[in-house]
């Protein structure tokens, strides 16, 4: 066994399907509502989405951050936490910018969750709004 498998288990069936129910989402608000609006918009959608399948979900989390023992009580702001378990950044941008896979890699080893995602509703196509992390 290397490394890697022994420093992390597989994705759980839950995480699976979160991960699923949160592209199905995206497509659904992509159809409906385009490209083109805030991201506030898209974000209240996609919680009203995430409402209406019962799933639990935090939007705009904050959570707390310690460096050497200084407390940081808003060190980090989640737009959206699903199920205390995948991450999703909201974007609405013309240009994909890297430093958003370096802000959900830092989130996501900070906070100890294996799944996040980047959606930018700012795309043609929905497809290609996509980014999946997995740590």
């Amino acid at each position: 066994m290397n490394d890697y498998n022994s420093k992390y288990k597989p994705i759980s069936e839950r995480e699976n399907y979160l991960a699923k129910v949160v592209v199905d989402i995206a497509f659904v608000l992509h159809k409906a509502l385009g490209p083109g609006l805030l991201e506030s918009v898209y974000e209240k959608c996609f919680c009203y989405e995430l409402e209406q399948q019962n799933i639990p979900y935090i939007s705009q989390k904050n959570v707390p951050l310690n460096y050497k023992g200084l407390e940081i009580e808003e060190g980090l702001r989640l737009d959206l936490l699903v199920d205390d378990l995948l991450i999703v950044e909201l974007k609405a941008q013309d240009i994909y910018h890297p430093i958003w896979d370096a802000q959900l890699l830092s989130y996501l080893k900070l906070t100890g969750k294996r799944i996040g995602y980047i959606i930018n509703f700012h795309v043609p196509l929905m497809k290609d709004g996509f980014k999946r992390m997995v740590l």
